[in-house]
């Protein structure tokens, strides 16, 4: 199947699902090729959980947006919910305008109706589905698009972008449901493209427009779902080279470029792409232009656009006509990267992939051992928390890892005696232990899970079960901290998953495969809800307020699937709730089957000897549990524990910075009680108190938690602050020559102040006070030129810096060679770029342990300067930097052995006339 967008998360965790799942063929009678990946669903359709691991092969381009993993209610894993372009909103969708109208009128019908009101067409089934995604109806809806495309204006105001997105549900539903819509034929293959060509020849497609991204993002998608991944190859490339800086502010637009890599990424399995892309290497080309020339958005919350070029630039080494001009390319931009730097996911994303594409050729690529490396790096920390559990950790402190196992060490005794399990594993069960994998963040887990666990990472964090039955198995949890909520420590879904581990070692006999041979899904998401907010003592707020609405029947929610994200999560939830708190031993007779694998037999209990027996019940209980709450009382919570008291601490002078470090192994700290020990005091969390004079204080501090216990012991540390003394400032500066002018840039520094004045010699009895002079001399020669500056506390530089420069009336050398190469002595003179371009340069230094002065200066704008002495430098990937106001940019390298150095000018403004020159 082709992914699916992940929308069911849940509170402590995202989704224990997937996003990916194995290939499998399209239904009989359907129009896609048996090798396609199904078409893409809807905004917010689900998937179901992946059943076994996922080669480099199978893992596709990561989202545009890290959002899906940081919302407990996430709409869409792979893109955002479709902006209103409509009157209507969808609580007034009638979707039957789609079933009974046809030709024109269904044309009309789409347009005048909202992209959220036809996105609720992905979920049509039986008479729905045929009525209308027949092929009449989608060859009426082409054709519409077609006539509307020649004058698409731009936006959305035609309603273009409703019927590209009409055309992606009639494919995935069909793909679904051929039996109930009928086969494609021929006939809509040429009114699609039909459509899809008149649509890419308008001009205004292709504007840099956040109202035009969402119709351009939308057809993208429709290129891959269509199957036309091969016929609009060029569509793409001009997508990856018209790519610039000024797209980065629009969200539809870099969705937009975002879906090319799923063109890609998919057409690999189609005969008519793998000729034309073997046949014509400019797509190979433009992924490598691409990720290099958008290197700097790596460290951004764009960085998924650089991270995607790179590993689908590296999925073309599948063709072997194509591996001698794969092979540099990808090389070039695994040296250029490296773990533990904002460039990690490219590193590890290649070596993932050329491990699996051209494997047998690490030492060329330098990464061999790759996983193993990786880990060492990424995952240094371990602990055991029981004999079933070990934590792994990118980064914790002591007391997060001691939290972190409390928490899920204190939840097993609670999950066994509400579920009255007896501590007895189901049979044929040898998950003993379970691995716990913490990610320092949401990017991290994106750039490394993937690749370390064979999972796909579009998601909340996934449990990986493997296989139960089978010696040696490792089930294993990956997850990530919650970076959005620092300093407070909190990884992301840790107690709902984790009740997915007992749960299948206690209660569901087999693996997860097994466990859905018949509906499931109710109690396996319901219970993980219902056990995490019991354990945890939270209202489940999103759930208790659609009570109310009496959506389902209890025997509706028997048969939920993976298919909605709230009837799934918050509907499991109710439905679990409710069993447990007025059908205990009906709860207890259903686990009796599942525990011994009887799927059919619980199945029977559930919908025979159940079925409708309690719906009235079950609905009288929902008008009153938002506001009774749910009974978690089967089941006793472990004692509360109370919290730990810590801080840190820094002193500037007579001032003090407190960090607090404070942790509660169930639950969270909610109030702070500081003492300074002068008399003063604070209830904020991280105080800074300024003393009125120097001395040692007794510094003290106390936190309750969210139940009311306080630390005992409070945390006391002594804390001395006093006066600071001035620190003179430090001159320094470089100077370039250009015939007889020197031009100086001051890099002086002071550590507790500001330099307020500058002294300036130039070694012929002239003398300046500017903070960058430049002097003109009469005559060549070697002057010595001194600088003596002054802080703000009157304090001088001591000793002055000196330093001896040559000028003469020679002109300057204007560097021979490629037009990115710099020599000793050269200046490269009327340089320009827009605001975020990257000119790169390079030098080849050929002499032992000299200087490189490294200057810009001149013109008009602001361009920085950064220096990289192992790969091409970036704003986010350099050794060395100077980032002053203006052009005036010096940075000296000490070189020790010859070999080439990288030099980048950045555009902070659009800047022009630069001056950019290298000496050493």
């Amino acid at each position: 199947m082709k992914t699916h967008h992940l929308a069911g998360v849940s509170l402590a965790l995202a989704s224990c699902l997937s996003l990916s799942a194995p290939a499998q063929a399209a239904p009989q009678g359907a129009a896609l090729p048996a090798s396609h990946l199904a078409p893409q669903p809807s905004l917010d359709a689900e998937r179901t959980p992946a059943r076994k691991p996922l080669s480099a092969k199978d893992r596709a381009p990561t989202p545009s947006s890290l959002d899906h993993l940081r919302d407990h209610h996430s709409r869409d894993a792979l893109r955002k919910p479709a902006a209103k372009t409509g009157a209507a909103t969808l609580a007034a969708c009638d979707t039957s305008i789609f079933t009974r109208n046809s030709g024109w009128a269904l044309v009309d019908a789409i347009r005048g109706s909202t992209m959220e009101c036809v996105n609720e067409t992905f979920g049509f089934t039986g008479s729905n589905a045929r009525s209308a995604f027949s092929e009449a109806q989608m060859r009426s809806v082409a054709d519409g698009l077609r006539s509307y495309a020649a004058s698409y204006p731009g936006n959305n105001s035609q309603g273009a972008a409703n019927l590209v997105l009409y055309l992606r549900a009639g494919y995935y539903v069909q793909y679904y449901n051929a039996g109930d819509v009928g086969s494609y034929g021929p006939g809509l293959k040429t009114s699609l493209q039909g459509a899809l060509d008149t649509l890419f020849n308008n001009a205004n497609i292709f504007q840099n427009s956040d109202a035009n991204g969402e119709t351009l993002s939308e057809a993208v998608i429709l290129i891959d779902s269509s199957v036309q991944n091969a016929r609009y190859l060029w569509v793409v490339r001009r997508l990856l080279n018209d790519y610039s800086a000024s797209w980065n502010s629009s969200w539809n637009m870099r969705n937009a470029a975002n879906n090319s890599f799923t063109v890609l990424f998919r057409g690999h399995q189609e005969t008519d792409f793998q000729q034309a892309v073997q046949s014509d290497s400019s797509t190979v080309y433009a992924l490598s232009d691409f990720a290099s020339r958008n290197w700097n958005l790596l460290g951004t919350g764009n960085a998924f656009l650089t991270k995607n070029a790179s590993r689908e630039l590296s999925r073309f080494l599948q063709y072997a006509s194509l591996k001698p001009t794969v092979r540099p390319l990808v090389q070039g931009l695994t040296t250029r990267s490296s773990l533990n730097t904002p460039s990690g996911g490219i590193w590890v994303g290649l070596a993932d992939m050329t491990d699996y594409y051209d494997a047998g050729n690490c030492n060329y690529y330098g990464n061999c051992n790759w996983k193993a490396r990786t880990e060492a790096a990424i995952l240094p920390l371990r602990k055991t928390c029981s004999p079933s559990l070990t934590l792994r950790a990118q980064s914790m402190t002591a007391a997060e890892q001691t939290s972190t196992c409390s928490s899920v060490v204190n939840q097993e005794s609670y999950f066994h005696d509400k579920l009255q399990t007896n501590r007895q594993p189901v049979a044929n069960d040898f998950n003993s232990s379970l691995e716990l994998v913490v990610f320092d963040s949401p990017s991290d887990y994106e750039d490394y899970g993937g690749a370390l666990f064979g999972m796909d990472t579009n998601n909340g964090g996934m449990y990986l079960e493997g296989d139960p039955a089978a010696a040696g198995n490792q089930a294993r949890f990956v997850a990530y901290e919650a970076d959005w909520l620092r300093p407070s420590f909190q990884v992301w879904n840790l107690n709902h998953e984790y009740t997915h581990y007992l749960d299948g070692r206690f209660d569901m006999y087999g693996d997860f495969s097994a466990n859905m041979t018949t509906p499931t899904v109710w109690w396996s998401e319901g219970l993980a809800e219902h056990v995490a907010y019991c354990y945890l003592n939270q209202r489940y707020d999103a759930a208790l307020s659609m009570a109310g609405s009496y959506t389902y029947t209890l025997n509706q929610l028997f048969d939920t699937d993976y298919g909605n994200q709230d009837r799934v999560y918050r509907w499991g939830y109710l439905a679990v709730s409710f069993m447990m708190e007025r059908h205990r031993a009906d709860v207890s007779t259903l686990l009796s089957f599942y525990r011994k694998g009887d799927w059919t037999g619980a199945r029977s209990f559930l919908k025979s000897t159940i079925g409708s027996r309690y719906d009235a019940e079950f609905r009288s209980w929902l008008g009153t549990v938002n506001t009774n709450g749910v009974n978690c009382a089967n089941g006793t919570p472990p004692a509360n524990v109370a919290p730990t008291a810590g801080f840190t601490f820094s002193t500037s002078g007579l001032t003090a910075n407190f960090t607090d470090t404070s942790t509660d192994p169930d639950g969270s700290v909610a109030s702070w009680a500081w003492s300074f020990g002068d008399g003063s005091s604070s209830t904020v969390k991280n105080p800074s108190k300024t003393y009125a004079q120097a001395g040692t204080y007794t510094v003290t501090l106390t936190v309750k938690d969210n139940k009311g216990a306080a630390s005992n012991p409070p945390k006391t540390q002594q804390v001395t602050v006093r006066v600071a003394s001035n620190q003179a400032p430090v001159a320094n500066f470089s100077c370039t020559a250009t015939g007889l002018t020197l031009n100086c840039t001051d890099s002086s520094s002071d550590a507790d102040g500001s330099v307020v004045s500058w002294a300036w010699t130039f070694g012929d009895g002239s003398s300046s006070t500017a903070r960058n002079p430049s002097k003109t001399f009469a005559a060549a020669g070697t002057y010595t030129v001194t600088l003596t500056v002054k802080d703000n506390a009157g304090a001088s530089s001591n000793p002055p810096k000196s330093q001896s420069f040559t000028v003469s009336t020679s002109t300057p050398n204007l560097c021979p060679g490629r037009s990115d190469q710099m020599s000793n002595g050269c200046v490269r003179a009327g340089l320009a770029g827009a605001a975020g371009d990257l000119r790169y340069y390079y030098i080849y230094v050929d002499k032992p342990n000299v200087q490189l002065s490294i200057q810009t200066s001149g013109g008009s704008g602001n361009a920085d300067l950064y220096v990289n002495t192992q790969g091409w430098a970036s704003p986010s990937s350099h050794n060395y930097r100077s980032t002053n106001s203006g052009n005036a940019e010096t940075v000296v390298v000490p070189v020790y052995t010859p070999g080439y150095i990288y030099l980048t000018v950045s555009g902070k403004t659009a800047f022009s006339g630069l001056s950019l020159s290298t000496r050493y």
